[in-house]
C-alpha cells in the first residue's frame, strides 16, 4: 500500500513545466477543470491550478460538517462510480476530494496540471481589428494553429508573472469561493463601528475543527444568511455551544428559501416530480414551439399542484409555520433557480432546543454592540458571521482583458452562454462550471464532452447572432419561471439541455432503453456513457 501511495504521489506532481505543443489551457482544477483534462485529453492540455491540490470548492471552500446536497450515484462521472455507490448517506467533502483524486488517478489526468500555478492576467492576440464579434462564425474551426490568448501565470514562491499562448481556453474557475460577496453599510453602520468580530464564511472554512470550536464557544454569534452555507454554519455554532455556558446562535434572514429534509416527498421519491421526461414536460423550455408553449399554459394548474404537493408536505414535517420560515413564494420558484436546500440532520431539534434562533430583517446595520435591524431591535453579538455567498464571476472578470472583461455578465446577471458553455462575444473561450443544476458534476461533464466534440470538429457552432438569440430565450425562461432568476439554473429543463448537447454531438438523445423508462425514470450521468 505504501509504494502505491507513494507511486500516486508522484504521479500527482508529474507536471512541472508548460510543453509548447499544448494548444488549450484550462484554469482550475475542481470538478469543471478535471472534467475538461479527461475529455480534452486528445490536445494535450495544460491546467494551471492556483493551489498545490485538486477538488476546488470542496477542498478549500466547506465546513467540517459540509455534505453534499445530492444523493451520491446522481453525482458521479459517467464512466468512474462510486466505490461505494450504493451507501444512502450524503458524501462528505472530504469523500469527495478522495473521489475526485481517484478519477485523476483513474485517467492519468495529474500529468496535464500544473499546482501553485495562478492565473493573474488573459491577453487577447487577436486584435480589434480581427472583428471579435464574428469570430466564432468564421471558418467554424476553433482550432486552427493559430494562438488567440496569451495567459500570464504567477508561480507559488515567485513575484514574476510568465506568459503562455494557446488556441483555447477553458475557464473553470467556478462559482463559489475565492472571492466573498460581502454587504455595504452607510458610513458609520459598518463593521467598523462593532466592537467584536466580523467574519466571512469563506474564511471559516480555512478553520481546524478545534479553531472553530474555540472561536464560537460561549459567544454569542450571529450568522446572516438563510442559505446551505448559512444553515451549516448555524448548526456548527449550536453544536459547538452545547453544555454549561453555551450560547445561542441566531440567524439573519431576509429571503425565505424552501428546505427540504430528504428526498422523499409523502413517501414518494423527489426525482417523480422534476426529473423525469413526463414531469419535464409540464415546464417551459428556452426556444420551444408556438404550440409546446400553448401546451404549457394550459398546464399551469398541473405545474402548481406539484409546487403545493411538495409544500404541504414541507408544511407538515418540518415547524416552519413555528419559526416563521414559510417562504411566501411556491417551491417550485426554489427549485428553478437551484436554491432549494437539503436540511443537515439535527438543525430543527437544535431550534427546539433554543440554540439557533431566527430574526427575520429586510436590512440591517452593525451597532457597537451586535447587529441593528430595520425595525430598531437590537441582537447583541460577539461574533458575526456573513453567509452571504460568493462573487465567482469576478474571478473571470478580473483576468480578461477589456471589451471581453465587461461582456461576461449581462444586464440580467447571468454569464449568457450557449449550451452553458460559450460566450457568443468571447472567441476561442470556453466556461463551464457557471451552469446549475440537480447535479452540476453532470452538469460539467457532459458541456465538457460536448466542447470536445466542438474542438474535434465534430459539428459547428451557429452563427453569433443564433447563439445571442438562443442565450436570451433561455434568460427569459427563468425569468417567467422564478423571481431568482438571476442565476444560470437549467433543474426544470436539464433532459432537454441534454438531448440538445447528444444532438450537436450525433449521440442517441433517447438514452433509455424503453419508453417507459423514458418517462417515468430519472436521468443520470449513467445514461450518458460514451458509445
Amino acid at each position: 500500500m505504501a509504494a502505491v501511495a507513494a507511486a500516486q504521489q508522484q504521479a500527482r506532481s508529474t507536471r512541472q513545466a508548460v510543453p509548447a505543443s499544448s494548444r488549450v489551457a484550462i484554469i482550475g482544477g475542481g470538478i469543471s477543470g478535471l472534467a475538461a483534462a479527461k475529455q480534452l485529453a486528445a490536445h494535450d492540455p495544460v491546467l494551471f491550478e492556483a493551489t498545490p491540490s485538486v477538488g476546488g470548492v470542496w477542498k478549500h471552500c466547506a465546513y467540517r460538517s459540509t455534505r453534499l446536497q445530492t444523493p451520491r450515484p446522481d453525482y458521479e462521472f459517467s464512466d468512474y462510480s462510486w466505490r461505494n455507490r450504493e451507501d444512502p448517506t450524503f458524501p462528505t467533502h472530504a469523500e469527495i476530494v478522495d473521489y475526485l483524486e481517484g478519477y485523476a488517478d483513474t485517467f492519468d489526468l495529474w500529468r496535464y496540471i500544473v499546482f501553485g500555478a495562478k492565473v493573474v492576467d488573459i491577453k487577447f492576440l487577436g486584435g480589434r481589428a480581427a472583428g471579435f464579434t464574428e469570430m466564432w462564425s468564421g471558418t467554424g474551426e476553433p482550432l486552427q494553429g493559430k494562438p488567440m490568448w496569451e495567459v500570464g501565470v504567477a508561480t507559488a514562491g515567485s513575484d514574476t508573472v510568465q506568459y503562455y499562448k494557446f488556441e483555447f481556453v477553458v475557464m473553470c474557475t467556478g462559482k463559489y469561493g475565492d472571492v466573498p460577496r460581502m454587504p455595504v453599510f452607510p458610513a458609520g453602520r459598518g463593521p467598523e463601528v462593532f466592537r467584536g468580530q466580523v467574519m466571512h464564511s469563506l474564511d471559516y472554512c480555512r478553520l481546524s475543527e478545534e479553531e472553530t470550536v474555540e472561536l464560537m464557544r460561549g459567544k454569542k454569534v450571529v450568522v446572516v444568511g438563510y442559505k446551505k452555507s448559512a444553515i451549516d454554519l448555524a448548526l456548527e455554532c449550536a453544536e459547538a455551544n452545547q453544555g454549561e455556558g453555551g450560547e445561542a446562535c441566531t440567524m439573519l434572514v431576509r429571503t425565505l428559501h424552501w428546505v427540504v429534509p430528504s428526498y422523499s416527498i409523502w413517501g414518494l421519491p423527489f426525482f417523480l416530480f422534476y426529473s423525469t421526461r413526463l414531469a419535464q414536460f409540464l415546464y417551459e423550455r428556452p426556444n420551444q414551439s408556438i404550440l409546446r408553449s400553448m401546451l404549457c399554459r394550459l398546464m399551469t394548474p398541473l405545474r402548481a399542484g406539484v409546487s403545493k404537493f411538495i409544500e404541504s408536505y414541507l408544511s407538515w414535517k418540518l415547524p416552519l409555520h413555528k419559526y416563521g420560515l414559510r417562504p411566501d413564494h411556491p417551491f417550485v420558484e426554489d427549485y428553478a433557480s437551484c436554491q432549494m436546500a437539503i436540511l443537515p440532520d439535527g438543525f430543527f431539534d437544535m431550534a427546539d432546543r433554543d440554540m439557533i434562533r431566527f430574526k427575520r430583517a429586510s436590512s440591517w446595520c452593525f451597532s457597537p454592540n451586535g447587529v441593528l435591524l430595520e425595525d430598531g431591535t437590537e441582537v447583541e453579538a460577539d461574533l458575526v458571521f456573513l453567509a452571504t455567498g460568493f462573487e465567482g464571476k469576478d474571478k473571470v472578470r478580473a483576468v480578461l482583458p477589456e471589451p471581453f472583461r465587461g461582456l461576461v455578465v449581462d444586464k440580467s446577471g447571468m454569464m449568457p452562454l450557449y449550451r452553458g458553455t460559450i460566450h457568443p462575444l468571447v472567441p476561442n473561450m470556453a466556461f463551464v462550471g457557471y451552469v446549475e443544476s440537480v447535479s452540476n458534476l453532470h452538469t460539467s461533464e457532459l458541456r465538457c464532452r460536448w466542447l470536445s466534440g466542438l474542438l474535434g470538429g465534430r459539428f459547428a457552432l451557429p452563427s453569433v447572432e443564433a447563439m445571442v438569440r438562443h442565450v436570451g430565450a433561455e434568460a427569459e425562461v427563468m425569468r417567467r419561471t422564478t423571481r431568482f432568476y438571476r442565476r444560470h439554473c437549467i433543474s426544470t429543463y436539464s433532459i432537454h439541455d441534454s438531448d440538445a448537447m447528444c444532438a450537436d454531438l450525433g449521440d442517441r438523445v433517447l438514452r433509455k432503453g424503453n419508453w417507459l423508462a423514458e418517462l417515468f425514470a430519472p436521468y443520470n450521468n449513467q445514461d450518458y456513457k460514451e458509445e
